[in-house]
């Protein structure tokens, strides 16, 4: 990379910036994001070499994951105390790029460079929560980050829609594990930690584990497991757009990551039941839930940790740079 040009930061703020960027969140871990550092301007690419074609055929997902990269980067900007425009519809005949990023002479937005510190620190809570509540005040504060990305979030705290919302869960993961294309799929992302992407799974382990995810049907326990998982979290919330067009997914990305670094900072953590979405008779059955406008993009549980896990793997910076 060439020194740069008085109109872009220097080449160590943007290598800062796109080391944040890159600590979002995906779908299985695939990271399926690229940046092309140019000299007025940061492209967001979508990389479809790393697309989930059975768990995500229209790259929804992927271009969410990539959404959440892209308010990394602006958080991150922000914190430096540079102004990030983005532009969510940049004139190319390249379907990859989503976005692009340029740096004015305006103020930092002072919101999201709160959110800085999370960055590093946020992970994805699979496991069980503490039983104590989540507060008005905070599902306040997770609805209105929703909010200030262009997205909507309905929260769930009673245990009848929690019951309801998990039968959904465990019907999409009866689903999903009976078709042997996602199961191979699925298989394919599991890998040792030192891969540097995927779903972390022991070394020594690691063949013996896709032999099972591929051959098995899984469902039955994986449904009974995800259910109780539901059932017991203090919040679940529906994160959702006005549309389903990519420019959604893009905003809604953000607006999940937002969602996700405004939750850490108040102490809670978070993990996915995106099943009732992913599979396509479920999704309309979601959105009929709802009872408002706009698609269902994800699913969310949330509430107290009980303890503090290592992050997850991560490529090198340089494999995603042009």
């Amino acid at each position: 990379m060439a020194d740069a040009p008085s109109d872009r930061p220097a080449v160590d703020t943007i290598n800062e910036l796109l080391a944040a960027a890159i600590q979002a969140p995906s779908s299985h871990n695939t990271q399926p994001w690229r940046f092309f550092v140019a000299a007025d301007h940061i492209g967001l690419y979508g990389d479809r070499t790393r697309a989930l074609p059975v768990n995500d055929p229209e790259d929804r997902e992927l271009t969410i994951s990539c959404g959440c990269a892209l308010m990394n980067l602006r958080v991150a900007a922000a914190h430096r105390g540079l102004a990030a425009v983005v532009d969510h519809t940049p004139d190319s005949a390249d379907e990859d790029l989503l976005a692009t990023v340029t740096f004015g002479d305006g103020a930092a937005a002072p919101a999201v460079a709160r959110l800085h510190d999370a960055i590093a620190t946020r992970r994805t809570y699979r496991r069980r929560f503490e039983a104590r509540k989540v507060g008005d005040e905070e599902v306040t504060a997770l609805q209105e980050a929703a909010r200030g990305e262009g997205a909507w979030l309905q929260t769930y705290r009673g245990v009848t829609p929690r019951q309801e919302l998990a039968a959904l869960v465990a019907e999409g993961d009866a689903t999903q594990w009976a078709n042997p294309s996602w199961r191979r799929e699925l298989a394919m992302w599991m890998h040792p930690r030192r891969s540097g992407d995927g779903l972390t799974v022991p070394g020594l382990l690691a063949p013996v584990a896709h032999e099972v995810v591929r051959r098995f049907d899984m469902g039955g326990g994986r449904a009974a497991r995800d259910a109780e998982l539901a059932e017991e979290s203090p919040l679940l919330a529906v994160l959702g757009t006005p549309s389903d067009e990519v420019w959604d997914w893009l905003h809604a990305g953000q607006a999940l990551q937002r969602v996700l670094l405004t939750a850490h900072g108040l102490g809670l953590q978070a993990s996915y039941l995106n099943q009732p979405i992913q599979v396509p008779e479920l999704r309309p059955r979601l959105q009929d839930y709802l009872a408002r406008d706009g698609l269902p993009q994800i699913l969310l549980r949330l509430g107290h940790g009980t303890e503090t896990l290592p992050p997850t793997p991560r490529r090198p910076l340089g494999d995603v740079i042009d």
